[in-house]
């Protein structure tokens, strides 16, 4: 079985340090030759407010990627102690029942200050696991994100490298041993 993993990141900014940190769990889920990896790109999409009309049809084809993934990445920054809005508008738009819904999550936050990104990572597992998303329990939070990569996106941390190398290697195992299995029982039982 193949495993199809979205990644979903939640800052525009161009350079921005979300990203560099994603893409360290990208290339880590990458390594494995059974992974595809497709990555959203948030800013391409121009998302609806709640209650007004659907224009942009990419909203309806991400919702089709997230429904159709294995699991799902989903990094923020923390913006004024919580996680950003474009994550949130993101989640609002994965339609009802929610695209998260029965898919594991594995959880990402960087923040500039000293504590992280705790705040904003507890406030976006309580989101998606209220859409039925199953938040995983390690969340990764990056402090001082701003001394931990270079501008081109290098990480000069071991300890975040193997943190965020971590988070991949989680959401897969968590894949491998409870979802693959699932499946394949499932099908089984429909043969």
């Amino acid at each position: 079985m193949a495993i199809e993993i979205v990644t979903i990141g939640g800052s525009v900014r161009q350079n921005n340090n979300t990203d560099k940190a994603l893409a360290v769990v990208i290339e880590q889920l990458k390594k494995h030759q059974d992974v595809k990896v497709r990555e959203i790109d948030l800013g391409a999409i121009e998302f609806p407010l709640p209650g007004k009309p659907l224009q942009d049809p990419r909203v309806k084809e991400f919702q089709h990627i997230v429904r159709g993934a294995t699991g799902v990445v989903i990094a923020t920054p923390e913006y004024n102690g919580s996680f950003s809005s474009l994550i949130k508008l993101a989640i609002e738009n994965l339609g009802h029942p929610s695209a998260l819904k029965n898919k594991p999550v594995a959880l990402l936050g960087v923040a500039a200050g000293r504590i992280g990104a705790v705040k904003s990572l507890e406030h976006l597992r309580s989101v998606v696991s209220h859409v039925g998303a199953i938040a995983l329990p390690k969340m990764v939070s990056i402090d001082r994100v701003r001394e931990k990569f270079e501008a081109d996106g290098t990480i000069l941390d071991e300890e975040t490298e193997i943190q965020l190398r971590g988070l991949a290697d989680k959401l897969l195992g968590y894949i491998r041993e409870a979802v693959c299995p699932k499946f394949v029982l499932e099908d089984l039982l429909q043969a």
